[in-house]
């Protein structure tokens, strides 16, 4: 699975806001009738002020400058058809009219221009992030993985969840994790995160090791202690070996991965979890792998706390547990599409809060002849 197109909410309003232009113009073309026909007592130009002022929401300056333009020319045939252009009243209201035209048109015209800026950060993040979380192979020796990244829906929030898998002369090693905090920051730590991953997973004989060569990598400048606890990265380091139904975790303050098995989602939480990795000279609980059972047929479901703090309009949080077994005879990628379904739509808004990742993991039944192949 991919990530969600970049643009596609700002297409969106794209389109709206084209149908939205025939609101103004409505306006226009009913205040002018409407104050042609009326009484000589009424007068309904001041209210023809609201159709730039609706326009600079949703449109540009040039559009906005226009439909104020188009106002003060409705304004101007009123006053022609009422009494004369140089009547007072009338007067007043044009300029009037024009002013309110030119201060919405300056209005837009700085909306675009930090609308414009904020496309630009946005892209090179996303752009960033796509090139730092590379997709995971469908295959990666006896293992049927499938993956999924969600952005959030707060447009200015870019998150650093993460995955990525490697294979080794005797198994795969993976790694999720969510980096604290939002931005480029948080994409730039998590890329030194998976990078140090792919550098060690090939090195490390064990996951202890494996889990200290991390922590030694995204650890925060010690001679600076406002950076002490500031930053960490919640994570699941995992090895399945070929040839053997079990894996090997290590959790570094992650929740736990979920094992969907004959109907059932078994939590697999570790009995000693060692810190988040930046946290590890602060807190001390050395790394320790716990052994699970991992037969064939099996899903494993790796997740980060976007999926899990997901809320409905009443506040309850998305039950994940639940939502996975009922869909647990499905294979890796028809899992995370249903599990994305129902994850958007118990939402408020089919929206996310936070930005969510979720890799799953089937182990096949047939291992024979798997050997070691190149890193995913």
């Amino acid at each position: 699975m991919e990530l969600r197109p970049p643009h596609q909410h700002r297409d969106r309003f794209r389109q709206l806001g084209r149908a939205q232009l025939a609101v103004p113009f409505a306006l226009i073309a009913l205040v002018t009738v409407v104050d042609v026909i009326a009484p000589p007592e009424v007068h309904l130009g001041p209210f023809l002020a609201a159709a730039p002022a609706v326009t600079a929401s949703f449109a540009g300056p040039w559009m906005t400058g226009f439909v104020g333009l188009v106002a003060v020319l409705a304004q101007s045939v009123v006053a022609v058809a009422r009494t004369s252009l140089t009547d007072l009243n009338h007067t007043f209201q044009i300029i009037a009219l024009i002013m309110i035209s030119v201060f919405v048109t300056f209005f837009a015209h700085l909306r675009e221009v930090h609308e414009k800026e904020f496309v630009q950060l946005r892209t090179v993040a996303e752009t960033a992030q796509q090139v730092v979380l590379r997709p995971l192979r469908d295959r990666i020796g006896p293992l049927h993985v499938a993956s999924v990244y969600l952005a959030a829906a707060a447009e200015a929030q870019i998150g650093g969840d993460l995955y990525a898998a490697a294979r080794t002369a005797t198994g795969t090693r993976l790694i999720i994790g969510d980096v604290r905090g939002k931005g480029l920051e948080a994409v730039g730590d998590a890329a030194l995160t998976l990078g140090a991953f792919r550098a060690a997973a090939h090195q490390e004989s064990g996951l202890p090791g494996l889990v200290a060569y991390l922590e030694g990598a995204v650890a925060p400048d010690l001679d600076d202690p406002q950076d002490r606890g500031e930053s960490f990265i919640t994570a699941a380091v995992l090895e399945i070996p070929d040839r053997d139904p079990v894996l090997h975790l290590v959790s570094c303050g992650h929740p736990p991965p979920l094992l969907l098995r004959h109907g059932r989602a078994l939590p697999l939480a570790v009995d000693l979890p060692a810190p988040p990795l930046g946290l590890a000279g602060l807190v001390e609980s050395p790394a320790e792998a716990q052994t699970f059972g991992f037969e064939a047929g099996d899903v494993l479901l790796l997740y980060t706390d976007g999926v899990l703090e997901a809320r409905d309009r009443s506040g309850a949080f998305f039950p994940l547990e639940e939502r996975a077994a009922a869909r647990s005879g499905a294979g890796p990628h028809a899992l995370l599409e249903h599990l994305c379904a129902d994850l958007l739509a118990h939402a408020v808004g089919n929206t996310l809060g936070d930005d969510a990742a979720m890799v799953a993991i089937e182990r096949l039944p047939d291992t024979a002849g798997n050997g070691p192949t190149q890193p995913a």
